[in-house]
C-alpha cells in the first residue's frame, strides 16, 4: 500500500470517528430525552382517548419543556435558531395548554393543543439531526 493510500484511509478513519462522536453526543440531550419521556407518556394515550394521563401531567410538561429551552445544545447540533425558536414555542404552547386544563377545557382542545405540541417537538428532533 502506498503512502498516498495510507493517508487517504487515515484521513477517512478520522472522519469516520468524528462523525461518531458527534452522533453519540447528540443522543445524550437529556433534557430532550427527558420531555420526550412526558409527551410519549401523555400523547399516545390521548390518541386512544384516555385524557387522564395529560390532565394530570401537563404542569410536568411545561417544567420538562422550560428544562429543555433553559439546557445548553450539546455539540454538534448546529441549527442553533432554530432549535431555539422551536423550543420556546413549545414552551409557550405547553404553558397554554397547562393553563386551559386546570381551567377545564373540553378533551377536543386538549387533543388539537397537544398534537400541535406532538409537532413542534418532532421539528425540533428534526433539526436535531444530521439532515440538518
Amino acid at each position: 500500500m502506498t503512502n498516498k493510500v495510507k493517508s487517504v484511509l487515515v484521513a477517512a478513519l478520522m472522519v469516520f470517528a468524528a462523525s461518531f462522536v458527534s452522533a453519540q453526543d447528540k443522543v445524550e440531550w437529556k433534557e430532550m430525552i427527558d420531555f420526550h419521556k412526558v409527551m410519549s407518556q401523555t400523547f399516545h394515550p390521548v390518541e386512544e382517548g384516555n385524557f387522564q394521563p395529560i390532565r394530570e401531567r401537563s404542569g410536568e410538561m411545561v417544567e420538562k419543556a422550560t428544562a429543555w429551552q433553559n439546557a445548553s445544545i450539546p455539540a454538534g447540533y448546529t441549527n442553533f435558531k432554530g432549535i431555539k425558536k422551536n423550543l420556546k414555542q413549545l414552551v409557550k404552547k405547553s404553558s397554554a395548554l397547562d393553563k386551559k386544563i386546570k381551567t377545564g377545557c373540553t378533551d377536543e382542545i386538549i387533543k388539537a393543543d397537544l398534537t400541535a405540541l406532538h409537532d413542534i417537538f418532532h421539528n425540533i428532533v428534526g433539526l436535531c439531526s444530521d439532515e440538518h
